[in-house]
């Protein structure tokens, strides 16, 4: 399946609702086989109809999700990167490192210690906009949020 081939729309609400489950439960132990029996379809199916309907993996997609939220925990300050690491879901803080610096173009520990104030001013909606990692790996220059 590429993706100028049409995605049938029953495969499409499949689709989303495991996406929908990875937006849920992104801190849980997810992976294509999990997500795929969610989507009522077979783990290479799935995983080719997933990055044909919104041009990333399954895990790249988790991962964003993942750094996202990571992102929100280490502007409160109050955690180490160690712990952000474990609560949003991932287990090696080696991949969460290299992963968030892909994404969002700093280390953990350097996003953390920067200054958040601007960003704690903003409404919540608008927060999780600006501040949502770019996705397939361009970085913001000057790991900008």
């Amino acid at each position: 399946m590429t993706r100028d081939t049409p995605i049938p729309l029953d495969d499409l609400r499949r689709l989303r609702r495991a996406r929908d489950r990875m937006d849920r439960e992104y801190a849980q132990p997810l992976d294509v086989a999990a997500l795929a029996q969610t989507a009522l379809m077979s783990a290479g199916h799935f995983a080719r109809s997933f990055r044909a309907a919104f041009g990333e993996t399954p895990y790249g997609y988790l991962m964003t999700r993942r750094i996202e939220r990571a992102k929100a925990l280490l502007r409160r300050g109050d955690l180490s990167v160690t712990d952000v690491c474990m609560e949003v879901g991932c287990t090696s803080l080696g991949s969460f490192s290299s992963r968030f610096t892909q994404l969002v173009g700093e280390t953990p520990s350097a996003y953390r210690a920067r200054e958040h104030g601007a960003d704690a001013a903003l409404p919540a909606c608008v927060a999780k906009v600006v501040t949502r990692p770019v996705r397939n790996g361009e970085a913001r220059p000057g790991g900008a949020p």
